[in-house]
């Protein structure tokens, strides 16, 4: 009994010192979340007397509920609550909620400024690693499509070869009488109405082009796909009347059809009649070395320009 008085007695006492430290200052009415809970409401009751009143009551709630929010650790508040809420009670969970929110540390956001700054230094060096990987790798393509296009050739087309032939002046020629000069050979014959004496034409004119551009000269050669028509006194007033270079061959049928076989050039005649036919051949001219080794075919979508063009070219890369 002794101790119940006691104990009734020290909360008289802190009722009290509450008392005298809210009397200071306007106490407003407490909202609805501030009153105390019912179940505490029996046990103020029977310690505080009724004289009190219920603004009494209220400050002590307030009072004996602040000093026990600063007590307890804010960290576990929220489990706290949490719990409450999960219990049922609404009102109770939300008002002890509000309570502990008063009471919680404010914190810093999310990212903070190193974070922010570390994350910008990241990114940067990102873009600048990839921007650098990229012109690396830019630069290697081309330098190895440069490199490709001024590098010489891997390997060489198999065509030309050996030939011995008759030329319009009636003396035997080989391929090693060309040697140490460039040549541009075609293939035709003196009976071809009109896409024969248009090659010629244009492989003459290209060859002084050539020669008034870089004084290199050019060796022009006819070569007969028509061994049967044209005979070494036909190729010979043939040839006289496009350059006084040209250089034209002929031979026995086995030896046409060998040269012809070694440059891959197509001939074969259609609609005979009589002794009046033509001959359907590849339209292709063959630019040659100084080994006589082929270097460039140029076909007949050439005019005069581009084929001088593109022997120069060519000879200029075969130089170097």
């Amino acid at each position: 009994m002794a101790t119940i008085i006691s104990r009734n007695v020290n909360h008289l006492r802190y009722v009290n010192r509450c008392l005298r430290q809210f009397r200071r200052f306007p106490i407003p009415s407490p909202p609805v979340a501030d009153t105390a809970p019912l179940r505490t409401l029996p046990i103020l009751q029977s310690v505080v007397p009724l004289g009190f009143g219920i603004q009494s009551l209220a400050i002590y709630q307030r009072c004996l509920f602040g000093t026990s929010t600063a007590s307890v650790n804010p960290e576990n508040q929220a489990p706290n609550s949490s719990g409450e809420a999960n219990s049922g009670n609404g009102k109770h969970s939300g008002g002890s909620h509000q309570s502990n929110e008063s009471g919680k540390s404010v914190r810093g956001g999310p990212v903070s400024w190193l974070s922010f700054l570390l994350l910008i230094a990241t990114g940067a060096g990102l873009i600048f690693y990839y921007d650098k990987q990229k012109k690396q790798h830019i630069e290697e393509i081309t330098s190895a499509s440069e490199a490709v296009k001024q590098g010489p050739s891997v390997g060489q087309a198999a065509i030309g070869g050996p030939f011995n032939l008759i030329s319009h002046d009636g003396k035997h020629v080989t391929e090693k009488d060309l040697l140490g000069k460039w040549t541009l050979i075609y293939f035709g014959f003196t009976h071809c109405p009109d896409i024969c004496p248009e090659e010629l034409q244009k492989l003459v004119a290209a060859v002084d082009k050539i020669k008034e551009k870089t004084g290199i000269e050019i060796v022009p050669v006819f070569i007969s796909v028509d061994p049967e028509r044209d005979t070494v006194e036909q190729v010979g007033e043939y040839v006289k009347e496009f350059h006084p270079k040209l250089i034209g061959l002929t031979g026995t049928p086995d030896e046409i059809r060998s040269v012809a076989r070694a440059y891959r050039v197509y001939y074969m005649k259609t609609a005979e009649e009589d002794s009046d036919y033509l001959v359907d051949h590849s339209i292709v001219m063959y630019l040659m070395g100084p080994d006589m080794k082929f270097v460039k075919f140029f076909g007949k979508n050439n005019d005069v320009d581009s084929l001088a063009d593109g022997v120069i070219k060519e000879i200029k890369q075969y130089k170097k």
